[in-house]
């Protein structure tokens, strides 16, 4: 049962590294700092997703 919880956390966290890179990347900051939160988030995926959500660029907001 062990593999089976560790398996679906890896593909939750993969999933969500996704969405942090799709999100960095449509961003508006530099292409500096985009590299920058890319390579946080593929070293330190846990850590990196963190410090993303709570600091990272936002992409921009569509406004009607």
């Amino acid at each position: 049962m062990g593999i089976e919880v560790a398996g679906l956390g890896s593909l939750l966290l993969l999933a969500l590294n996704i969405w942090a890179f799709v999100s960095i990347i449509n961003s508006s900051t530099t292409t500096g700092k985009k590299v920058l939160w890319c390579l946080a988030v593929l070293i330190l995926p846990v850590l990196g997703f963190i410090a993303w959500l709570l600091f990272g660029p936002r992409s921009p907001t569509i406004e009607a």
